[in-house]
């Protein structure tokens, strides 16, 4: 094997993963929390290598997710009975931080005070039809940043397989009993080694790949900055300091790994138009969208997870965005 510290895949991927006991643990929210629809959010398409469910929640299912810890790989996965008991489980090194996490995955730390769903009818009947809407968050910064790259400018069709790609051949395989192969990402280092030529075989734009590398220099840094900054302002302030990274990716890191319930990202291809359709009955743009949000300024993002939860989106009228495939370049 090439010491490179870059994993090969020489070894039989089915034989690297560990079956030793789990951990346990049990959450008991004390408000009604949709589990489900809050750690789903954290899911990058149907086949994340870090992430999958084993049935449907509604039936008992069990969700599953990767991920790597500041203690080491873990793999955790979640069950939420009838009454509302969050059930976890966890292998690895990770385990004891991932259990640690539960809580704030599933939404404990989102505070609704301030949120006022009745300054607009539709917003109001969202918000009574999903009480249990929390939005969760991972702690994990660097892992939410470069998926977040990963996905500026592309359609999610892209970004998700550049992704899969990536964690299953440069990530560590999963420990525990998971239902498929699973993967978590690589570390910070290990993504700044990732060649130039697996970055283009897994179909991610160079523009990206670059930030990518160039930000996991950094790593250690901004994940300091950014765990501690203030506020959304000061988070955007780190994170928009990278070349390569802007508002909407600011935005979606801050969403993913500190649960931001304010954070809107501007600049998204779709995002604009469901809001002002859902709101108004009408697309818009993003000035539009923000002066739509902003007398729920401090929970804009809320509003927009109670917009996808109530299905208040516009239909679609023509074929779906044709991705460019540039490998043949």
């Amino acid at each position: 094997m090439r010491s490179t510290g870059v994993r090969t895949r020489q070894i039989p991927r089915e034989l690297a993963a560990s079956v030793e006991k789990p951990v346990e643990s049990e959450y008991r929210p004390t408000v009604a929390t949709d589990v489900g629809r809050a750690v789903l959010a954290q899911r990058h398409g149907r086949n994340d290598p870090t992430f999958t469910v084993s049935a449907p929640l509604s039936a008992g299912g069990i969700v599953w997710r990767a991920s790597r810890t500041p203690l080491g790989v873990a793999t955790l996965a979640l069950r939420q009975s009838a009454a509302g008991t969050v059930r976890a489980a966890a292998w690895g090194p990770g385990a004891e931080w991932a259990l640690d996490q539960v809580p704030a995955l599933c939404g404990r730390d989102d505070d609704t005070d301030g949120f006022d769903a009745s300054r607009h009818p539709s917003v109001s009947e969202w918000h009574r039809r999903h009480p249990d809407l929390r939005i969760g968050r991972t702690d994990l910064v660097f892992d939410a940043l470069v998926s977040a790259i990963m996905e500026q400018k592309v359609t999610s069709m892209q970004a998700f397989s550049a992704w899969r790609s990536i964690v299953t051949w440069y990530g560590e395989r999963a420990p525990g009993p998971t239902p498929r192969p699973m993967f978590a990402p690589p570390t910070v280092d290990g993504w700044r080694l990732i060649p130039s030529w697996a970055w283009h075989r897994a179909g991610l734009e160079p523009p990206q790949s670059r930030t990518i590398v160039e930000t996991s220099r950094r790593g250690a840094s901004i994940v300091r900055a950014a765990s501690t900054a203030a506020d959304g302002e000061a988070r955007d302030r780190v994170f928009i300091s990278l070349r390569g990274v802007g508002i909407w990716t600011s935005a979606e890191t801050r969403i993913r790994a500190f649960g931001d319930p304010d954070a809107v990202s501007v600049g998204d291809y779709h995002l604009a138009h469901q809001v002002g359709f859902a709101l108004t009955g009408h697309r818009t743009d993003d000035d539009g969208m923000l002066e739509l949000l902003e007398p729920f300024s401090g929970h804009r993002q809320r509003v927009i997870r109670l917009i996808y939860a109530g299905s208040a989106l516009e239909p679609r009228r023509g074929p779906r965005l044709h991705p460019e495939d540039h490998r043949a370049r």
